[in-house]
C-alpha cells in the first residue's frame, strides 16, 4: 500500500513542488487550501495532485505524514486534527532537510535574488551531470519540477529567511545544513518575524558562521553587511559584482531579446549570452557562474547552460498585451523588489506609460514597514494598490489598500487605491497606452486579473 502525505497549504509554491516529488517517489498525496490560483493550481493539476479548498479534518484521513504550512494557524481544524490524533506532522523546511540534502549543500540566500540563483544553479548542475537534489520557490521555465532529487551528491535549495513553521521562529535555511553558500544582499525584510533591523541581521550572520572550514562562500561585494559578516572567517569567500570583485561583470547591454555581457576572472573573461531581461540579473548570473565554476564545473558547460536557461514564471514574465502595451507579471512582493523589477520595465519602455499594481506581503504591510516605500515607485507613471489579500490581525495594526496609497503618495503624486477588481480592469483597459507596459506586482495570484485584462493575443517581445 502506498504511504499517505496530506498538505496543509498546498498551494504555495514550494509546498506544491514537494507535493509533486513526493508524488513522483510513489506516495499518495492530497493537500488542502484556502485559495487556488494559476499557475500553482494549474500545475498541481496537470500532475494530477488531489485538494480541497478549505480546511476539512474529516477528509484527511490518517496520512503517515502530514506537512504543515504557515498558512495553518493554532486554530486551524486540519492542525488541530493532526494533534489531536497524534499523527506525524513536520514542516516543508523539515521534509526538505531530511530527505533532499546532501553532503554537498549549496544554499542560495539573501533578501533578493535566491530564487533566481538557485534555479539557475540546479539547471547548470543538472546540465553539467552532477545529478543534484533541488528545491526553489518558483516555476522554472527549464526544469520541469521545482523540487527534484536526480540521485547525486549535490544539492540545491533556496535558503528563505522566513520562518521554518509555526512551531519553530527560526530561518529556513538553518535547516538545510549549508556547505557551500550564495548570498546575494542582506536588506531588512519580514518586519513581522524580524522586528528590528539587528535581529534580521544576526540570522544572516548566524548563516555565514554555519559554513565549515572547508565549505565556500560566494557573495556579493556591494554589500557593507554581508563584508562584516564574513571578516573573519576561516572558510574560503570568493567576491562577485560590478568592480573590485574575484569575479566582475562588465559591458551589459539589454535589449528585448535579452542579456549580452561580460565576467572577467584571473585575468580571464568570458561572454555571457541570456535570454533573460533584467539588468540585475547580469550580477545574479555572475554570482552563479562564480560558483558552479569554484565548485569545478566547466566554464563551457555553464556558458551553455545559462545560454539555454529561460528563467522563471512570474519573474518580469510577459503574459500578454492589452490595447498593445505589454503585461508583465513579477512576483516582487516588496517595495525593494517592486523598485528593481520597475527600473527594468522603465528601461525597456523608455518614454512609454507604465502602470504598476503592487500588492505587498504581510511583512511589508507592517507600521514599522512603511519607510521603505519612499521614492521605491518612481519608475512607474502610475501605481495602483489593489483589493489586498485578508490577513490574520494580530494585535498591532497593519498597513490596509488606503494606507498603503497614502503611504505611496508621499514620494509619488500618482496613486490610487482600487478596491473592485472589475473596475480596476476597466481602468487599466481605458488609461493603457500604445507601447507602454502595465506590471503586476505581488506574490498572489490576482485573482485571474492578468488573464481577464490580456487580449488573449500571443505575446510577442
Amino acid at each position: 500500500m502506498k504511504k499517505h502525505i496530506h498538505f496543509i497549504g498546498i498551494c504555495g509554491v514550494a509546498m506544491s513542488a514537494l507535493a509533486i516529488l513526493w508524488k513522483k517517489k510513489g506516495w499518495y498525496v492530497t493537500g488542502s487550501d484556502v485559495g487556488f490560483y494559476p499557475p500553482i493550481s494549474t500545475h498541481l493539476k496537470k500532475n494530477k495532485i488531489e485538494f480541497y479548498p478549505g480546511w476539512h479534518p474529516e477528509k484527511i484521513g490518517r496520512p503517515d505524514l502530514v506537512v504543515v504550512g504557515n498558512v495553518a494557524g493554532s486554530e486551524n481544524p486540519e492542525y488541530l486534527y493532526v494533534k489531536r490524533n497524534n499523527l506525524t506532522y513536520c514542516s516543508y523546511p523539515e521534509l526538505i532537510a531530511k530527505y533532499l540534502i546532501k553532503n554537498h549543500s549549496i544554499v542560495c540566500a539573501g533578501t533578493y535574488g535566491k530564487t533566481s540563483n538557485t534555479v539557475l544553479l540546479s539547471w547548470i548542475l543538472n546540465q553539467a551531470d552532477f545529478k543534484p537534489s533541488y528545491m526553489f520557490g518558483g516555476l522554472s521555465l527549464n526544469l520541469t519540477q521545482s523540487a527534484d532529487d536526480e540521485g547525486g551528491d549535490w544539492s540545491v535549495v533556496e535558503g528563505d529567511e522566513y520562518k521554518t513553521g509555526r512551531d519553530n521562529p527560526k530561518a529556513k535555511f538553518f535547516a538545510y545544513r549549508p556547505t557551500h553558500l550564495l548570498l546575494t544582499a542582506v536588506y531588512w525584510d519580514h518586519l513581522d518575524v524580524y522586528p528590528t533591523e539587528k535581529s534580521f541581521f544576526q540570522a544572516f550572520q548566524k548563516l555565514t558562521k554555519l559554513i565549515p572550514d572547508d565549505g565556500l562562500i560566494v557573495c556579493c561585494n556591494k554589500d557593507e553587511k554581508i563584508k562584516e559578516f564574513i571578516k573573519n572567517t576561516q572558510t574560503k569567500t570568493v567576491s562577485y559584482g560590478r568592480a573590485d570583485a574575484d569575479y566582475v561583470y562588465h559591458d551589459v547591454v539589454m535589449d528585448t531579446n535579452g542579456l549580452n555581457f561580460k565576467i572577467t576572472n584571473q585575468n580571464q573573461e568570458y561572454k555571457i549570452t541570456s535570454p533573460i531581461i533584467g539588468e540585475y540579473m547580469a550580477e545574479n548570473i555572475c554570482g552563479s557562474f562564480a560558483l558552479a565554476k569554484e565548485i569545478g564545473v566547466p566554464v563551457n558547460k555553464i556558458i551553455t547552460a545559462i545560454t539555454k536557461f529561460q528563467g522563471i514564471k512570474r519573474r518580469l514574465e510577459l503574459r500578454g498585451e492589452v490595447n498593445e502595451a505589454k503585461i508583465y507579471d513579477d512576483i516582487a512582493h516588496s517595495p525593494l523588489k517592486a523598485k528593481f523589477a520597475l527600473e527594468t520595465i522603465k528601461k525597456i519602455h523608455s518614454g512609454n506609460k507604465i502602470i504598476a499594481i503592487f500588492e505587498p506581503n504581510t511583512g511589508n504591510r507592517q507600521i514599522t514597514a512603511q519607510d521603505g516605500y519612499d521614492q521605491a515607485f518612481t519608475a512607474a507613471n502610475e501605481i495602483i494598490i489593489p483589493r489586498l489579500t485578508q490577513i490574520k490581525k494580530g494585535k498591532e495594526k497593519i498597513l490596509e489598500g488606503s494606507d498603503l496609497a497614502t503611504i505611496i503618495h508621499r514620494t509619488h503624486p500618482q496613486v490610487k487605491y482600487i478596491d473592485d477588481d472589475q473596475k480596476l480592469i476597466k481602468y487599466l483597459r481605458d488609461n493603457v497606452t500604445k507601447n507602454g507596459a502595465v506590471i503586476f506586482l505581488g506574490s498572489h495570484g490576482f485573482r485571474g486579473m492578468i488573464e481577464e485584462l490580456s487580449d488573449q493575443t500571443k505575446p510577442t517581445n
